[in-house]
């Protein structure tokens, strides 16, 4: 069950021209089931215009800090990222599920790691997070930060990383790409390339030192630097991505046309919710999971749509599916029947899949 409770806005401000701070206050007797790890998100539903809006942004605040923090920065034609912007203010109320998502990686304060993180505009916002987090509880740790930015004015919470600078003097390194103003260092003018990433690999990154890596931005700029950092040594389970937009590739066009070739007309379908059960027959005007579960009555946890968010997870019990997209699922959980039901295509006559687990 999609489980949202209405919050009240503890307060919010610009921090930048386009980008809004959200403080919620969550009540004492909801703070247990809003406890939340570095990296998570929460997904907010608001009615615009007669219309129900969801959407998921990160807690850009830390959980040491005991505050839940989101940055929602105003998008052309962004209902949700709109009505934040220029109508949302202090004492309103929206809806919010409890905290998810899994791009974050346990803290061990008895262990020095050396992290690095990539960022590019408003996808700083968990990257925030996991650097407050691990930079206060592992205080042997080290981070470099990579961020990309349009220019000076556009750096969404530039003072607040200067203060963690100074704070974690010597322990943190901040260099920021700027794509319409001009540094006086080349390699920090315009965006992530091979070549720069070639540079800062061989120069700035010790890549064999490298504990855990930490990427969020556009799909294009994440598979760059992860592949460039495959190709200098970086091991795959090293590196962690979140994306905060996607576009569907040609490639995934043609994925997505042949997974639907494969869809099974009229399956049978129950959704495990709770330790409650749900049961209906996919519609042929549907194809995915949750679309056809919804259209059926049922409240199922979503936001994107997109396969980005990992909101609508779960887990096949029985039968089968396949994934029109996938940007949010690992290889292990994909190996262990995880799915994303915004983007999962029955492919068998009956289908059984858990969102409790």
């Amino acid at each position: 069950m999609a489980k949202f409770h209405s919050i009240k806005i503890l307060d919010i401000y610009k921090e930048t021209k386009d980008c809004s701070v959200i403080s919620f206050d969550i009540p004492e007797e909801l703070k247990q089931e809003f406890v939340y790890k570095q990296g998570q998100h929460l997904t907010l539903k608001a009615t615009i215009d007669g219309e129900e809006i969801r959407r998921s942004y990160s807690l850009c605040s830390s959980p040491v800090e005991n505050k839940w923090q989101v940055a929602v920065k105003k998008i052309n034609n962004g209902l949700f990222s709109t009505f934040v912007n220029d109508k949302l203010k202090k004492g309103d109320f929206l809806e919010i599920m409890p905290p998810n998502g899994v791009f974050h990686t346990d803290v061990n304060p008895s262990k020095a790691k050396n992290y690095i993180a990539f960022a590019a505009g408003s996808g700083i916002t968990p990257i925030l997070s996991i650097i407050k987090t691990h930079l206060a509880l592992e205080p042997e740790s080290t981070f470099k930060l990579f961020y990309l930015n349009r220019s000076v004015k556009s750096i969404i919470f530039k003072e607040e990383i200067e203060l963690l600078k100074n704070r974690y003097f010597g322990r943190i390194e901040i260099f920021h790409f700027l794509t319409k103003e001009n540094r006086s260092i080349e390699l920090l003018n315009g965006r992530f390339t091979k070549e720069k990433l070639q540079v800062l690999t061989d120069k700035i990154i010790d890549v064999p030192a490298v504990d855990e890596c930490f990427i969020c931005g556009p799909e294009e700029m994440i598979f760059l630097i992860r592949d460039e950092l495959v190709a200098a040594g970086l091991s795959k389970e090293k590196l962690h991505f979140e994306l905060f937009t996607s576009g569907i590739s040609d490639a995934d066009k043609k994925r997505v046309s042949e997974i639907l070739e494969k869809k099974i007309e009229g399956t049978e379908v129950t959704i495990i919710d709770g330790g409650k059960e749900f049961h209906f027959t996919m519609n042929e005007d549907f194809d995915t999971i949750l679309d056809g579960a919804l259209a059926a009555g049922a409240d199922l946890p979503f936001a994107c749509k997109g396969g980005v968010c990992s909101t609508c997870r779960c887990k096949v019990i029985e039968g089968s599916a396949e994934m029109k997209v996938n940007y949010a699922l690992d290889e292990n959980e994909v190996a262990k029947n995880y799915i994303l039901s915004c983007q999962a295509v029955p492919t068998s006559k009956k289908i059984v899949v858990d969102f409790g687990n």
